[in-house]
């Protein structure tokens, strides 16, 4: 979790662009996506001189030798108006023009980049705040990444709105990525879920990079996104390589309609698709629609889900609560897809609160392997009552937090067995699903256990009520003899 002096310093520079004239957050984002990726070239160059220095090898190169002001080392020390015109003239068309692969995300997304920063004033102060940013530690890089996106307070146009990190970490280690995975968000945004994938895979895999093959594959090849939005899609992109990952595959695309070609492509899905607004028939792909037929947009991203999986392909995905109930036709055809036809392994219910302030909606995490021959034989349901964090809109930590015990049960299934309904997890078989229409929803299948209270018999509670009235009155007459 990010500190409050971390967050006082992120809080110093926003107000730095909000008095300059800079006020729409997404560009306040960019912004400062730029100068925090310019000052980590120039730490990831210090290293790999540092580590040049000790082995005696050659040294990885970022910034050419003879212009050695586009160095952050350097730059950060000028005055203001040098500084202004550097970072104008030559470092920020450097970071545009650095990738000599133009089909790269990074070159297509920073392609038409803008240096919004107007005064020379205004870009000292910022690079002085920023410079005391950590950025070091990849945790806390990630963290102070995430508060800045929880700035931008208002749900997109196509309903997106951001995905708490905890809730993302939380569902990567449900799925527990490998290095072999491809892996994909089909409405990726600032690419929170592949970031979150590539630190669980970097954290749990000391020689991830020792082997140059899995190296190339999770520099280049293992991590897609897609998204309608070019200002998320440049962020996205950014964000991913401020992580580490060199090419990611960060695409403009419309996941749902024809253009959308991929075809048991993935191993890994991991998204919180939008869910609200519907969808005009003639945009969406023929292949989603066969699924199940609807507008939809949370339906139709799940149908997605089995097309762009290989077989034996997992994916963990955010659902309004109303995918698990929903009496359409659509709804029971996507539930019964799944049910019958894949692996369904586990509901996840969240409370309303989790996506407070920006969305008070009532959501589930749904948890399924692609098969293409059914495999559902009980689903495991789990009541989750607390994510660490107050369920109002403030979102103050708290104590009560299931997000650990739910990541322990999922992988620790056989002990759920005995599980009662009445408890907060427990397995339900595919059969009683069937014959509730494919209900997922929990309240299906939970138990409330109620403790049988006595009370006294109703003569008895009116004369206790009868005495404590004459108390009360001769209490009132003592009163009024004291006074008079």
């Amino acid at each position: 979790m990010i500190t409050g002096e971390i967050k006082n310093k992120v809080d110093k520079i926003w107000e730095i662009f909000w008095t300059g004239g800079i006020t729409n957050p997404l560009s306040v984002i960019e912004q400062i996506t730029y100068l925090l990726f310019i000052k980590s070239l120039d730490d990831k160059q210090s290293d790999s001189e540092a580590n040049a220095s000790l082995l005696g090898t050659e040294v990885d190169k970022i910034f050419p030798d003879n212009q050695s002001e586009l160095r952050w080392k350097n730059f950060k020390q000028m005055d203001a108006v040098t500084m202004f015109e550097t970072m104008q003239k030559k470092v920020f068309p450097f970071i545009k023009n650095m990738d000599s692969n133009k089909q790269s995300a990074f070159s297509k997304y920073m392609a038409d980049a803008i240096y919004m920063i107007p005064t020379p004033q205004m870009l000292e102060k910022i690079i002085t705040n920023v410079d005391t940013l950590p950025l070091k530690e990849r945790d806390t890089k990630g963290d102070l990444y995430e508060y800045l996106l929880s700035k931008v307070a208002t749900a997109g146009t196509n309903g997106q709105f951001r995905t708490p990190r905890h809730i993302i970490k939380m569902m990567v280690e449900l799925m527990k990525p490998t290095p072999t995975d491809i892996i994909i968000d089909p409405a990726a945004g600032s690419a929170g879920f592949l970031v979150a994938a590539g630190e669980y895979l970097v954290r749990n895999n000391d020689d991830l990079f020792s082997i140059q093959q899995v190296k190339d594959h999770y520099g280049k090849d293992m991590f897609h996104g897609y998204d309608m939005d070019s200002t998320m899609l440049r962020i996205g992109a950014m964000n991913m390589m401020l992580h580490g990952v060199e090419s990611p595959n960060i695409e403009y695309r419309d996941s749902l309609s024809e253009v959308n070609k991929d075809n048991e492509k993935f191993t890994l899905v991991l998204a919180n698709p939008p869910f609200k607004g519907s969808l005009d028939h003639e945009a969406v792909s023929a292949d989603l629609l066969k699924v199940t037929q609807t507008k939809k947009t949370e339906l139709l991203f799940l149908s997605l889900f089995l097309r762009i999986l290989k077989k034996g392909g997992r994916a963990a995905s955010i659902v309004p609560d109303g995918v698990l109930f929903g009496s359409s036709g659509a709804h029971k055809a996507i539930r019964k897809e799944i049910v019958e036809n894949h692996q369904l392994h586990a509901i996840i219910s969240m409370p309303s609160g989790v996506f407070k302030p920006y969305a008070g909606v009532s959501t589930a995490i749904m948890i399924f392997t692609k098969t293409g021959a059914g495999g559902t034989d009980k689903v495991w349901f789990y009541d989750m009552k607390a994510d660490g964090l107050s369920l109002d809109d403030k979102r103050q930590p708290i104590e009560e937090n299931d997000i650990p015990d739910i990541v322990s049960r999922y992988h620790n299934l056989d002990s759920e067995e005995s599980r009662k309904r009445t408890e907060q997890s427990f397995f339900v078989p595919k059969d009683e699903i069937v014959g509730n229409d494919y209900d997922l929803s929990i309240n299906r299948y939970k138990e409330i256990e109620y403790d049988e209270v006595e009370y006294e018999e109703p003569f008895k509670i009116l004369e206790k009520i009868i005495n404590t009235e004459k108390e009360i009155t001769n209490l009132l007459s003592e009163l009024k003899s004291a006074i008079v």
